[in-house]
């Protein structure tokens, strides 16, 4: 559960980051900023509200930092509702995680490979244990 949760922050440090490409500074700039999640779910199961309730990510165009049980940094590059997340520092450090992202309604839907192997293909968990979903608020 422990290694979870670390790959869990991880991947919600580098998927929450601020994404930024010069086709689409205009939409992505809206990503940056102080983002809380709502709902965590993995493999089709909601996360209990404690498990992220002080979890915190910050996106600064390409930058990100997810504050969890400990502080995870890195770059994000997003592209048409893809991104790439490189962890530089902590749990996820050396780490390559892909994601897809929706902005709606001033909530940021992430959704996470775990494995990094291959993007997700839709907002479902469901019977997929490596994908990771985390909605998150703005601050």
């Amino acid at each position: 559960m422990r290694n979870m949760r670390h790959h869990i922050i991880l991947t919600m440090v580098v998927f929450t980051i601020g994404c930024a490409t010069t086709h689409q500074t205009t939409s992505l700039a809206k990503l940056n900023g102080s983002w809380t999640p709502i709902k965590q779910e993995i493999g089709g199961k909601d996360l209990p509200a404690t498990y992220f309730q002080t979890q915190k990510l910050v996106i600064q165009d390409t930058a990100y930092t997810l504050t969890a049980e400990s502080v995870d940094r890195g770059t994000l590059i997003c592209k048409n509702g893809q991104m790439d997340i490189y962890g530089k520092e902590g749990v996820n450090k050396g780490k390559h995680l892909t994601a897809l992202y929706k902005l709606q309604d001033n909530q940021l839907s992430i959704i996470y490979n775990l494995k990094g192997d291959s993007y997700p293909t839709d907002f479902e968990t469901k019977s997929k244990q490596a994908l990771f979903l985390s909605v998150f608020k703005k601050d």
